[in-house]
Protein backbone atom coordinates (compact mmCIF):
# COMPACT_ATOMS: atom_id res chain seq x y z
CA UNK A 1 0.00 0.00 0.00
CA UNK A 2 2.90 2.45 0.48
CA UNK A 3 4.10 1.49 -2.44
CA UNK A 4 1.03 2.79 -4.19
CA UNK A 5 0.49 5.71 -2.04
CA UNK A 6 3.86 6.89 -3.14
CA UNK A 7 3.48 6.20 -6.32
CA UNK A 8 0.46 8.96 -5.74
CA UNK A 9 2.34 11.21 -3.93
CA UNK A 10 5.66 11.52 -5.74
CA UNK A 11 6.47 15.21 -6.23
CA UNK A 12 8.58 17.19 -9.11
CA UNK A 13 11.97 18.72 -8.64
CA UNK A 14 9.85 22.33 -9.43
CA UNK A 15 7.84 23.28 -7.18
CA UNK A 16 4.12 22.93 -7.66
CA UNK A 17 3.29 27.35 -7.19
CA UNK A 18 6.15 27.43 -10.30
CA UNK A 19 4.96 24.12 -12.53
CA UNK A 20 1.41 25.49 -12.15
CA UNK A 21 1.96 29.10 -13.37
CA UNK A 22 3.87 27.73 -16.00
CA UNK A 23 0.97 26.03 -16.97
CA UNK A 24 -1.69 28.54 -16.09
CA UNK A 25 0.48 31.06 -18.19
CA UNK A 26 0.51 28.94 -21.18
CA UNK A 27 -3.25 28.17 -20.77
CA UNK A 28 -3.95 32.34 -20.98
CA UNK A 29 -1.54 33.21 -23.91
CA UNK A 30 -2.34 30.49 -26.06
CA UNK A 31 -5.75 31.59 -24.76
CA UNK A 32 -5.27 34.91 -26.15
CA UNK A 33 -4.41 33.63 -29.24
CA UNK A 34 -7.11 31.47 -29.76
CA UNK A 35 -9.59 33.59 -28.82
CA UNK A 36 -9.00 35.71 -31.82
CA UNK A 37 -9.44 32.78 -33.74
CA UNK A 38 -12.64 32.00 -32.33
CA UNK A 39 -13.80 35.54 -32.91
CA UNK A 40 -13.53 34.69 -36.43
CA UNK A 41 -15.36 31.81 -37.24
CA UNK A 42 -12.42 29.52 -37.40
CA UNK A 43 -12.28 25.97 -36.76
CA UNK A 44 -9.74 25.72 -34.37
CA UNK A 45 -10.30 28.50 -31.87
CA UNK A 46 -9.75 29.01 -28.24
CA UNK A 47 -10.10 25.33 -26.73
CA UNK A 48 -7.60 23.87 -29.38
CA UNK A 49 -4.97 26.61 -28.46
CA UNK A 50 -5.41 26.82 -25.21
CA UNK A 51 -5.01 22.83 -25.18
CA UNK A 52 -2.06 22.51 -27.58
CA UNK A 53 -0.28 25.32 -25.46
CA UNK A 54 -0.96 23.63 -21.97
CA UNK A 55 0.19 20.36 -23.95
CA UNK A 56 3.48 21.76 -24.75
CA UNK A 57 3.80 23.24 -21.44
CA UNK A 58 3.74 20.25 -19.97
CA UNK A 59 5.88 18.90 -21.78
CA UNK A 60 8.45 21.09 -20.72
CA UNK A 61 7.24 20.48 -17.20
CA UNK A 62 7.91 16.73 -17.66
CA UNK A 63 11.26 17.90 -19.49
CA UNK A 64 12.51 19.37 -17.05
CA UNK A 65 11.94 16.86 -14.15
CA UNK A 66 13.73 14.20 -16.34
CA UNK A 67 16.38 16.29 -16.68
CA UNK A 68 16.71 16.94 -12.32
CA UNK A 69 15.55 13.77 -11.57
CA UNK A 70 18.18 11.02 -9.91
CA UNK A 71 15.72 8.49 -11.46
CA UNK A 72 16.76 9.73 -14.91
CA UNK A 73 20.76 10.18 -14.10
CA UNK A 74 21.77 6.42 -15.06
CA UNK A 75 24.28 5.79 -17.50
CA UNK A 76 21.65 3.84 -19.73
CA UNK A 77 19.47 7.07 -20.07
CA UNK A 78 19.72 9.43 -22.53
CA UNK A 79 18.03 12.72 -22.61
CA UNK A 80 18.03 15.18 -25.10
CA UNK A 81 15.81 18.33 -24.52
CA UNK A 82 15.85 19.52 -28.00
CA UNK A 83 13.64 16.30 -28.90
CA UNK A 84 10.75 17.58 -26.44
CA UNK A 85 11.23 20.95 -28.83
CA UNK A 86 11.23 18.43 -31.75
CA UNK A 87 8.20 16.35 -31.09
CA UNK A 88 5.70 19.16 -30.49
CA UNK A 89 6.49 20.52 -33.30
CA UNK A 90 5.81 17.51 -34.95
CA UNK A 91 2.86 16.67 -32.88
CA UNK A 92 1.08 20.53 -33.70
CA UNK A 93 2.41 20.67 -37.29
CA UNK A 94 0.30 17.38 -38.08
CA UNK A 95 -2.97 19.01 -36.07
CA UNK A 96 -2.31 22.17 -38.29
CA UNK A 97 -2.00 20.14 -41.17
CA UNK A 98 -5.20 19.05 -40.92
CA UNK A 99 -6.76 22.96 -41.10
CA UNK A 100 -5.31 23.66 -43.94
CA UNK A 101 -7.75 23.02 -47.24
CA UNK A 102 -7.53 23.44 -50.72
CA UNK A 103 -10.54 23.83 -52.44
CA UNK A 104 -11.74 25.06 -55.77
CA UNK A 105 -7.99 26.47 -56.43
CA UNK A 106 -8.01 28.87 -52.94
CA UNK A 107 -6.32 27.56 -49.48
CA UNK A 108 -7.93 28.16 -46.25
CA UNK A 109 -6.31 27.94 -42.63
CA UNK A 110 -2.87 28.78 -42.97
CA UNK A 111 -3.66 31.14 -40.31
CA UNK A 112 -5.15 29.22 -37.92
CA UNK A 113 -2.10 26.11 -39.00
CA UNK A 114 0.39 28.99 -38.01
CA UNK A 115 -1.45 30.34 -34.85
CA UNK A 116 -2.23 26.60 -33.70
CA UNK A 117 2.33 25.99 -34.40
CA UNK A 118 2.39 29.49 -32.49
CA UNK A 119 0.60 28.28 -29.31
CA UNK A 120 2.53 25.40 -29.23
CA UNK A 121 6.04 28.01 -29.27
CA UNK A 122 4.26 29.90 -26.45
CA UNK A 123 3.33 26.81 -24.44
CA UNK A 124 6.84 25.58 -24.77
CA UNK A 125 8.03 29.18 -23.47
CA UNK A 126 5.87 29.15 -20.49
CA UNK A 127 6.63 25.48 -19.64
CA UNK A 128 10.65 26.41 -19.53
CA UNK A 129 9.60 29.41 -17.55
CA UNK A 130 10.57 32.19 -20.26
CA UNK A 131 8.35 34.90 -19.25
CA UNK A 132 9.68 38.07 -21.18
CA UNK A 133 9.49 35.89 -24.42
CA UNK A 134 6.53 34.36 -24.62
CA UNK A 135 4.68 37.62 -23.17
CA UNK A 136 6.39 39.37 -25.94
CA UNK A 137 5.76 36.96 -28.52
CA UNK A 138 1.78 36.59 -27.73
CA UNK A 139 1.92 40.11 -27.60
CA UNK A 140 3.52 40.57 -30.95
CA UNK A 141 1.04 38.06 -32.54
CA UNK A 142 -2.20 39.82 -31.33
CA UNK A 143 -0.93 42.79 -32.86
CA UNK A 144 -0.23 41.37 -36.09
CA UNK A 145 -3.42 39.15 -36.17
CA UNK A 146 -5.40 42.20 -35.20
CA UNK A 147 -4.00 45.02 -36.99
CA UNK A 148 -3.40 43.02 -40.59
CA UNK A 149 -7.16 41.81 -40.09
CA UNK A 150 -8.43 45.84 -39.59
CA UNK A 151 -6.39 46.23 -42.65
CA UNK A 152 -7.71 44.20 -44.53
CA UNK A 153 -10.84 45.02 -44.15
CA UNK A 154 -10.56 48.02 -45.01
CA UNK A 155 -8.76 46.79 -48.09
CA UNK A 156 -11.88 44.50 -48.71
CA UNK A 157 -9.37 41.45 -48.87
CA UNK A 158 -10.16 40.08 -45.42
CA UNK A 159 -12.30 36.35 -46.25
CA UNK A 160 -14.10 35.67 -42.87
CA UNK A 161 -14.41 32.29 -41.16
CA UNK A 162 -14.70 30.05 -44.16
CA UNK A 163 -16.26 32.25 -46.27
CA UNK A 164 -19.89 31.22 -44.56
CA UNK A 165 -20.42 35.15 -44.46
CA UNK A 166 -19.49 35.82 -48.22
CA UNK A 167 -21.59 32.68 -49.16
CA UNK A 168 -24.65 33.99 -47.28
CA UNK A 169 -24.42 31.78 -44.47
CA UNK A 170 -23.26 33.35 -40.85
CA UNK A 171 -23.58 30.05 -38.98
CA UNK A 172 -20.88 28.57 -37.39
CA UNK A 173 -18.84 25.55 -39.06
CA UNK A 174 -19.67 23.13 -35.88
CA UNK A 175 -23.30 23.82 -36.60
CA UNK A 176 -25.64 22.02 -38.49
CA UNK A 177 -28.93 23.77 -40.18
CA UNK A 178 -31.31 21.86 -41.61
Amino acid sequence: MNDLLAEFTTTLDIPWSIWLVRLLGAVIFCGLIGFEREIDGRPAGLRTHILIGLAAALYCIVMLHMLRSDEFADEHVRTDPIRVIEAVTQGVAFLAAGIVVFTRGQVRGLTTGATMWLSAAVGLACGLGLWPLALTVTVIAMAVIILLRAAEKRAGTHKPGHGDEAAGRTERPDQIVL
